[in-house]
């Protein structure tokens, strides 16, 4: 499957988070932010040019749509593909990078058709998170595992369990794939459209977006022992305060939020 990366021109911050609020409501599951534009990525049978601009009309903004062919893929993040350091917490890197030495925690992933790198602002916020919860025997459920890094460092912290799913085929592929690289051997990767399992989990991490997860909020809630923790990303800042309203209807108490780039990751418990 292609993917279809729009080049779209947008210098101002609020526009630009505006577009990405909006096309994340509408298919697009990967952005990059630069100063001056934002390139979106979405499956090429999931495009309607017609669709995108009449999402887009409003905001007077321009765009160009590339397909981007799978065997085009690896040399476009690879041209891309800085090393990403979240404090001296974890060190993110590709196969063709100097080993990090000065983290903790080193994460060998190659994106293939997925997204998850570590830099796109949620990831890393999340990551900021995981250093604050105590993962050591704990059983973990990853929701939209993409790449599989943050079931990976979930390992990497001493979880002893981690349930990894995702819809998309390429993203099985990958995640399982940077799982053997990174050698490691207590996480299960399933492909699902939804949050259903019939498992309890000690820790919960959905990094997708608003609407999946508030339509995945009471599967999620479910698969969430009590006096567990759950993180939730892939969101806006205005997207905050409905998350924490549907949140309070299971019980989830608010605990944590870590902003970065007008994006929010949450850090609740049950």
């Amino acid at each position: 499957m292609n993917y279809i990366q729009l080049h779209i021109a947008a210098k101002q911050e609020p526009i630009q988070e505006i577009v990405m609020a909006i096309l994340a409501e509408n298919g697009f599951d990967g952005f990059e932010i630069t100063e001056t534009h934002i390139e979106a990525y979405i499956k090429e049978d999931d495009y309607s040019e017609h669709f995108v601009k009449q999402l887009l009309q409003p905001l007077q903004v321009t765009f160009t749509a590339t397909v981007i062919e799978k065997q085009n893929w690896n040399e476009l993040w690879e041209s891309n593909f800085n090393p990403v350091l979240v404090d001296n917490f974890v060190g993110v890197r590709a196969h063709f990078h100097a080993p990090i030495y000065n983290v903790l925690h080193e994460i060998i992933i190659t994106p293939k058709m997925s997204f998850g790198t570590g830099h796109h602002a949620t990831t890393y916020a999340v990551m900021q998170l995981m250093q604050q919860i105590n993962f050591i025997n704990k059983s973990v459920f990853d929701f939209g595992t993409g790449t599989g890094i943050l079931a990976i460092l979930a390992e990497k912290l001493g979880a002893a369990k981690i349930l990894a799913i995702d819809n998309d085929d390429w993203c099985i592929e990958n995640s399982e794939d940077n799982i053997t690289t990174n050698q490691c051997k207590n996480i299960e990767v399933k492909k699902a459209d939804t949050a259903n399992t019939s498992e309890q989990f000690d820790i919960v991490i959905a990094n997708i977006n608003k609407n999946i997860i508030l339509n995945n909020l009471p599967l999620l809630n479910q698969s969430l022992k009590n006096n567990g923790q759950i993180i939730l990303s892939g969101l806006l800042t205005e997207d905050e305060q409905d998350i924490l309203n549907a949140s309070k209807e299971f019980g989830l108490t608010h605990q944590k939020t870590i902003i970065r780039n007008d994006w929010i990751a949450l850090l609740l418990n049950k």
